[in-house]
């Protein structure tokens, strides 16, 4: 019988998770798991998030809240493996023995490090530059066949799989090449519209908000800024009110709202109510999950419990396996 596919991804604990993470990747994932054709594993990554200034006692309950979005929207504990990043120190121990096979301008052309000095000058720290490093750690510890990601992050799994090549060609045939998985979903853009969603910048829907606070940030998220008033000839390309539109309405009413948009039919006012008649539906069962969630919370340490246990039978082989390639550890010592 032919091995599943293994998939690995995961996000940062921002806490409750915004309708850009659902979009453009838990959505993907519970889809991913409805064929059975993957073994998959989704990791919240908390050691990468201690890059960027954080709260040292906001974080444990950054990472409950995160696990509870994860599973309301539909990641099933019992088709996948679902555990905390920190909880599996192979994760860390692995990256430092990477950096061994990583050169230092491979790192520092990675446009994300770039993009992050410029916004982090006063915490230019030097997990800001080898954080590609820790993520090909948690690629590669699992093995993982299929990684899905979204285009931000296509550079990185790049110099993943390059770092992969490298140990290979000097310790052994070790790790497994992975390959992209690349999201259907186009990026979806803040309410602000000028840059993606992010709860820091304040232009984020969170999945677990009210119906109304949502429909109050929708009503005043950006659109078109040429189209002032009914009747304007609308650019549908430009508009993120139309980007969420491809990514939750029918094909015919996406291309509906495209051709009405572009002849001035369809107003701003009506193609954002138009957008909360198909988002509200999507969001209420999730918000209903979580609630549910968060009232049993045995359950969701239960789920955290076993995905730990399930990261580390597969992270420790694979671990012994480095140590003995690199000369390392008790497995070579004979202590």
């Amino acid at each position: 019988m032919t091995k599943p596919l293994r998939i690995l991804s995961g996000m940062q604990p921002t806490g409750e998770l915004h309708l850009g993470n659902y979009l453009g990747a838990l959505k993907q994932w519970a889809a991913l798991l409805q064929g059975g054709q993957f073994e998959a594993l989704f990791c919240i990554v908390d050691a990468h998030a201690i890059t960027a200034p954080y709260e040292a006692s906001e974080l444990p309950s950054k990472v409950h809240d995160a696990l509870v979005t994860y599973l309301a929207a539909g990641l099933d504990p019992e088709r996948c493996s679902i555990f905390v990043q920190s909880h599996v120190p192979e994760h860390m121990e692995l990256a430092w023995y990477l950096n061994a096979v990583t050169p230092l301008g491979d790192l520092q052309r990675m446009t994300q490090f770039k993009e992050k000095s410029e916004q982090h000058k006063h915490n230019l720290n030097a997990g800001i530059l080898t954080y590609p490093i820790l993520m090909a750690a948690d690629i590669l510890l699992y093995k993982a066949n299929t990684v899905p990601v979204g285009d931000d992050q296509v550079q990185h799994l790049e110099l993943t799989r390059e770092i992969c090549r490298r140990f290979n060609a000097r310790f052994g045939e070790i790790f497994v090449e992975p390959q992209p998985k690349l999201s259907s979903t186009p990026r979806i853009m803040g309410l602000d519209g000028q840059a993606k969603m992010s709860k820091s910048k304040n232009n984020a829907l969170g999945l677990l908000e009210e119906p109304k606070a949502i429909e109050k940030k929708i009503k005043k998220a950006f659109t078109d800024p040429l189209k002032l008033k009914l009747g304007d000839p609308g650019r549908p390309e430009i508009c993120n009110i139309f980007t969420m539109h491809t990514a939750l309405s029918s094909k015919a009413q996406v291309d509906e709202i495209a051709v009405n948009c572009r002849s001035g039919k369809l107003g701003c006012g009506e193609c954002k109510q138009l957008l909360l008649n198909v988002l509200l539906p999507e969001l209420e069962p999730i918000r209903h999950r979580a609630a549910e969630l968060k009232a049993n919370p045995k359950r969701v340490l239960k789920v955290l419990n076993d995905g730990a246990a399930a990261a580390h039978a597969i992270a420790d082989p694979t671990m012994k396996q480095v140590r003995r390639a690199m000369g390392l550890g008790r497995e070579v010592s004979g202590l």
